[in-house]
Parts: structure tokens; sequence; C-alpha cells
């Protein structure tokens, strides 16, 4: 069915922008009207939920290597049951991509292209996702490989340019009304943090298999830093009207001006953020893909790319009506439906898993 092979290292590159992609914009103004100076505390936290989903998918992988969920599913609670289980995830992958494809499209509309009817913009993010995903996993990792300088290119140059606006003393008082609200602006980022679970699907193709956990664990840290960097860049330069903001760090890359030469830089954000979203929604696509044609038993999943990508571009327009709507859900109802679907039914799995194993083992 996949016949291409990555390394644990490209698997780490596809991850970071999987999950960075759509969080790096929010997180900031999201993590701000909880956390407030504290709003940097917050990936720290939630990046531990995001330590748990890897390890449990690596434990997984270990018990059957060669399976994806879908097929893992099936394994451990049967045929029937498997496949509900399986396509519970098929469902999620499907709505989520759709989610993730309308947020890119309401940011672009909303930012730049004023006038371009969004639904020009997603449906042309989701064509070029699709011919991406028909290459196969091995072309997602080359093309992640290429890109992957370009992600760190904005944060490095937002350091540079902004640190003489920076005022550090806005990062005190620590703690100041308690740990509370650093854990509640950690909920939804928690939410972007168990889509590490992507990894199930990328583990059974690696040729390096034994360092998955490694690279995984590292791809979390990296994300965490990564979004504490973004979180403390905001702060430095907003302080508490981070909240007030709809994306601040495309806000604080207006702010950029040297030598009446590197200005506008914003505009470099935006492409970078665009190969991220790219990255993102052909990683969720490719899982979809893959996964229905394992839960269908067909032979090659390339035959179920276009159909998949017609569902995307439905949900795009079915799961949310409006960009208040699309806010309002990635606030209140993602993180817990992200949690469940990609943390608690995993860690379920595993512990039937481990229970059979052990019970064949004693009864041997």
């Amino acid at each position: 069915m996949e016949t291409g092979k990555i390394s644990s290292l490209q698997m780490m590159m596809l991850l970071y922008p999987t999950i960075v992609a759509t969080s790096i914009l929010d997180v900031p103004s999201i993590t701000a009207k909880y956390a407030k100076h504290d709003l940097w505390m917050s990936p720290i936290l939630a990046s531990v939920i995001g330590f748990i989903t890897v390890y449990i998918a690596v434990k997984l992988n270990k018990l059957y290597p060669d399976l994806t969920i879908i097929q893992i599913s099936e394994e451990i609670i049967g045929r029937y049951v498997g496949k509900v289980i399986g396509g519970l995830f098929l469902f999620f992958y499907v709505q989520t991509t759709g989610t993730i494809v309308r947020s890119y499209g309401e940011f672009i509309v909303g930012s730049f292209l004023f006038n371009t009817p969004i639904s020009v913009i997603m449906v042309s993010m989701v064509v070029l996702c699709a011919f991406a995903v028909y290459g196969g996993l091995e072309v997602l990792g080359r093309i992640t490989q290429l890109l992957f300088p370009l992600f760190t290119l904005p944060l490095i140059l937002l350091i540079i340019f902004l640190s003489p606006e920076f005022d550090f003393l806005n990062i005190f008082p620590i703690l100041e009304d308690g740990i509370m609200p650093p854990v509640k602006g950690a909920i939804v980022p928690a939410g972007w943090f168990t889509e590490f679970f992507l990894i199930a699907f990328l583990l059974p193709f690696l040729v390096d298999r034994e360092k998955g956990m490694k690279y995984g664990m590292v791809s979390v840290l990296i994300v965490m830093i990564t979004l504490v960097l973004v979180n403390l860049i905001v702060l430095f330069v907003f302080g508490t009207t981070t909240a007030s903001k709809v994306y601040p760090l495309m806000d604080v890359s207006r702010y950029i001006s040297v030598a009446d030469f590197f200005e506008n830089l914003e505009s470099v954000t935006m492409a970078v953020w665009i190969g991220g979203a790219f990255v993102k929604t052909a990683v969720f696509y490719y899982a979809a893909a893959i996964g229905t044609a394992q839960l269908l038993n067909l032979k090659d999943y390339r035959s179920v790319i276009w159909p998949i990508g017609i569902l995307i571009i439905e949900f795009s327009f079915w799961s949310v009506n409006s960009s208040m709507d699309l806010e309002s859900y990635l606030n209140r109802t993602f993180p817990l439906y992200a949690f469940i679907i990609q943390t608690s039914i995993p860690l379920f799995l595993l512990v039937l898993a481990t229970i059979r194993k052990r019970k064949s083992a004693f009864h041997s």
C-alpha cells in the first residue's frame, strides 16, 4: 500500500510544522487571555500531553510494528468494534483537515487577499496537497526536508530585529495569581499537542524505527520551545495587550523597521506560515487517505485521495460558518475532542493490548 520509507529525522521534520503551523498564530492571544504575564508557561504545561501522546503511539507500534492505528484497533478489539474505532479516527482526521483548510482560508482572506473568494483559496490548497499525498510519504518527507530550514527563519528574524523593542519587565510579576491561569491557558495548546498522535501513521514506514521514540520526543520538545519563544516575543513587545490581538505574531512582525530596508516582514512570516499550513494539511490528508484504504481493505490508498479531498472541502464549510465560529470551536470544542480521539482512546487501546499480551505470555 505504501512502499515509500522515511527516516526518523524526516518524521520529526514532518511533525514540527504539522503542530506549529496553526498554533504559532493563535497561541499568544489564546494563552494571554487566561495566563496574562505567564503566557510563556502554558506551552510548557501543554507539552506534557504531547510527550504522553507520543509515548502511547510508540508503545502501540512496538506491540504491532507494521500496523497503523486503524489496523491495530482491529487487532486489539476485534474486526467490527475495531472498524468502528477506526472510523472514529478517520472521521476526526477528515473533519479536522477541513477545519485546518478553513482556518487557512479565513486567515488569508482576512489578512491579505480581501476580495478573493475563500472557496478558491481552500480548493487550491486541497488540490495541491492531494498531489503531494499522491506522491506518497517519501515525497512528503523530502518536501518537508526542503522546507524545514525556512520554518525557523521568521523566528530568528523576529528575535534579531525586534530585540531593541523588547521590554523584559513585561514578564513580571511571575505567577501573580498562582499556577491556575497558566494551566487554563494550556488547555487549547494541549489540543494541538495531541496531534502528535499522527506519528502512529508514520512509524510503520520508518527505516530506523528504533529511533522513533527519540525523535518523536525531540519534536515535542522543539515545538514547545518554539511556542514559548513566540509567546515571549509577543509578550515583550505587547505586554498584557497581547490578548486583544487576533494574530499577535503578524502584528509584531509589522513593528520591524531597520534602516528603512528591512520592513513589512509580515509577508515573510505569512509565506513561511503558508508552507507550514501546506505540510500540516498534507500530513492530515495522508493519514485520512491511508487510514481509509486500510479500513476498507483496499490495496492502494491513492484511489481514495480525490474522494477524501472532496470531503475535506465539504467539511471546511460544514464544520464552521464563520471566523467567529472557528475561533469558538478551536477554543472550546477542539481541545477535549482532540484529547478523547488522539490520547484517551489510544491509551485505552494500549492498556487492552498490554493486558492481552501479558495473558498470552502467562498461558504460554
